[in-house]
């Protein structure tokens, strides 16, 4: 099987928007302030509703099981808003403009104690809620430098949006899948940083491992959790969950601790790890069911 045979949906799909768009949204946002640029998700929100059927499809798949229910169009229509909600506030997020925002913050301490030692940390979040509210809150700490690392293609797309947001951030992003990835993720760790990533996404079929995931079961990659126990460093769950409005709570939970005695060999930690994660992700799911953006058919 050839890899880009063997690579998943998320990976082949190509996404809606343009960079000179985005660019122009971008300039838009910051002119206009957050509520007036709110008033333009509306009419993008009900074009998704009717023009972008894998998306909708894929919405209608993963409400109908967190939900317990057949969701209707206005649920979709709220998915849709709740993730297009993220992406405005991103601007203004990436901008230093926190103030806009009610953050409350749980588990704040643990990765305060580690940043106090200095071991550095991985943090694994997923395609749920804002991974920018996260780092906003680690922004706070003046010492605190955050590095994410996420698929060759995807950081890629990413370096490009950041740029497009706000030039001095392209260059944290580090691609993974090269030969020199994970040399470059341990040097960060090495002088204290903290490295995030989004693990609920396979590159390739082959690195995926099935585990039931809201009643079905769902592909996850075991590989990012491999890296995380030889890597042998703190590795802390980190969920910014969208409230409504301008209120976030981001949620920190231990989810590794090396200093812990632990009787398992590392394949045994890394596949308890990746339980763990996927449990915790869909209790955040059924908490907050509208914060989930994986826009395709995640159970395929």
């Amino acid at each position: 099987m050839t890899a880009e045979a063997s690579q998943p949906d998320w990976i082949t799909r190509r996404e809606r928007g343009a960079l000179p768009l985005i660019k122009f949204f971008v300039w838009l946002a910051l002119r206009l302030g957050r509520p007036a640029a709110r008033l333009f998700l509306y009419p993008i929100c009900v074009h998704y509703v009717l023009f972008a059927g894998a998306a909708r499809r894929a919405s209608r798949s993963y409400l109908a099981r967190v939900l317990g229910r057949k969701p209707g169009i206005g649920d979709v229509f709220r998915h849709f808003h709740c993730f297009a909600s993220c992406i405005l506030d991103r601007v203004f997020l990436l901008n230093d403009q926190t103030q806009r925002f009610d953050i409350h913050v749980k588990g704040e301490d643990i990765v305060l104690d580690i940043l106090k030692r200095g071991n550095g940390c991985i943090l694994l979040g997923a395609h749920f809620g804002s991974f920018e509210v996260a780092r906003a809150v680690g922004r706070r700490q003046p010492d605190l430098r955050i590095g994410l690392v996420m698929y060759e293609e995807n950081a890629r797309k990413i370096r490009a949006v950041l740029s497009a947001i706000n030039p001095q951030l392209a260059t944290e992003v580090i691609g993974l899948g090269r030969s020199g990835s994970m040399i470059a993720v341990g040097e960060r760790l090495e002088r204290g940083d903290f490295v995030g990533m989004l693990s609920d996404r396979s590159l390739y079929d082959e690195d995926g491992v099935r585990h039931s995931f809201l009643g079905d079961p769902a592909r996850f990659p075991l590989g990012v959790f491999r890296m995380a126990v030889l890597l042998r460093r703190p590795v802390v769950l980190m969920f910014g969950v969208y409230r409504g409005g301008r209120r976030y709570e981001v949620c920190f939970e231990s989810l590794i601790d090396p200093q812990r005695p632990t009787s398992r060999d590392r394949g045994e930690e890394a596949q308890a790890a990746m339980r763990r994660y996927v449990e915790r992700l869909e209790d955040h799911c059924r908490a907050a069911p509208f914060n989930w953006f994986n826009f395709y058919d995640f159970w395929a």
